[in-house]
């Protein structure tokens, strides 16, 4: 009887850290699928993206957000507060980076979409996120962010009061050998 109440203890135990080590990527995919937590989308076929049609009737407000870790000693900033759009036609947004120390900088960035619901209609085409970025000692650089808000989006009902989307980065100093998980499934 001790035993099978070890055994089971045990299978319990050995189950809890088995989940414990997949709830990381499960969280991701369920975020990537659900844009929970403002993981936004990864884009569409140039083919979709062409075809798509503007709705032209709801106007939305992106605004645009920079920060640097403490570990960074870079400047980073939007090239513009804000821009106008409607779901259905691709932008086009600029952010700066400048390495004002006098050695050779590594970065990465992280991004988020807020409202968190927005997240899976907020679909960028080519950004800078995810990809280490060297900055030489006092070199700025500008990076761009080329996206589209997905059509499906005036069809949401949870989006219907939402009229303003903000895109957030944040830089890191990339450490040699460290990677920043990809949001989605790997």
């Amino acid at each position: 009887r001790n035993r099978s109440t070890l055994a089971y203890i045990a299978a319990a135990a050995v189950g809890m850290v088995g989940m414990s080590y997949a709830a990381v990527p499960l969280y991701r995919l369920y975020c990537q699928a659900t844009g929970l937590g403002g993981t936004t989308g990864s884009g569409h076929s140039s083919e979709q993206i062409e075809s798509m049609e503007p709705v032209r009737d709801r106007v939305i407000r992106v605004t645009f957000n920079a920060d640097v870790h403490s570990s960074i000693q870079w400047n980073f900033k939007p090239q513009q507060k804000e821009i106008y759009v409607v779901p259905g036609e691709t932008a086009l947004a600029f952010y700066k980076a400048k390495n004002p120390t006098d050695k050779p900088v590594i970065g990465i960035s992280t991004y988020n979409v807020i409202p968190f619901e927005a997240g899976q209609y907020f679909n960028k085409i080519q950004c800078f996120c995810f990809e280490e970025q060297q900055l030489n000692p006092q070199e700025e650089v500008d990076m761009p962010v080329f996206f589209y808000i997905d059509p499906e989006f005036v069809e949401d009902p949870k989006m219907a009061k939402v009229d303003l989307i903000t895109l957030s980065y944040t830089f890191f100093e990339a450490k040699e050998g460290q990677k920043l998980p990809l949001p989605g499934y790997q």
